[in-house]
């Protein structure tokens, strides 16, 4: 299995079991995204190496307009999408293999977890992985030290305060908070 049949797989939501060969290109893309993320993270880079490093990690050219804050980590990388004018801050985490897709103007703050796989519930088979893709809409702000789960969309204009665990789609244009989150109010954008 090469790298695209795999990405190929994961995009349909197919299930990784735990030392087959899916499980294997994983392992080895994610020592490529560890090798490139130590780049990355091990000492200062103007925005436009940043960029650079960033599109080499994920695979494609990210716009001018992207900018990022070290130190980031990430298991997979390939399966990372960005629009223009995205900022991800310092200090976030994306476990990217089911997905990421962060819209337009969004921006993602410190320590921001973004996780697509969840682990089989059967003991038996806990290494089994079941990716789930996280989409996140145009103008979105993430607080800092919010955990996006699987299969999560953020719709455009969303707004998830600090600390929040989003364990379900929010719909656009709210404020949404806690653990889990919940709306707990309308973005008015005439204010």
């Amino acid at each position: 299995m090469n790298t695209s049949e795999f990405l190929t797989s994961l995009r349909k939501g197919e299930t990784v079991e735990g030392g087959s060969e899916a499980h294997q290109v994983m392992h080895r893309l994610s020592q490529k995204a560890l090798q490139i993320t130590a780049q990355l993270n091990g000492s200062y880079h103007p925005p436009e190496e940043l960029r650079e490093l960033f599109s080499k990690l994920i695979g494609k050219p990210v716009d001018s307009s992207f900018m990022l804050f070290p130190p980031f980590t990430t298991d997979c990388g390939k399966n990372i999408e960005v629009g223009k004018n995205v900022f991800i801050n310092s200090g976030c985490r994306f476990q990217d293999q089911g997905g990421i897709t962060i819209g337009d103007g969004s921006l993602i703050g410190h320590n921001v977890v973004l996780a697509t796989l969840n682990h089989d519930m059967n003991p038996e088979k806990r290494s089994t992985l079941h990716p789930a893709r996280i989409t996140i809409g145009t103008n979105v702000w993430i607080g800092a030290n919010a955990t996006v789960l699987p299969g999560v969309t953020i719709g455009d204009g969303e707004v998830i305060a600090a600390g929040a665990v989003v364990t379900k789609d929010v719909e656009s244009n709210v404020v949404a908070g806690g653990v889990p989150a919940k709306p707990l109010k309308t973005i008015d954008s005439s204010e």
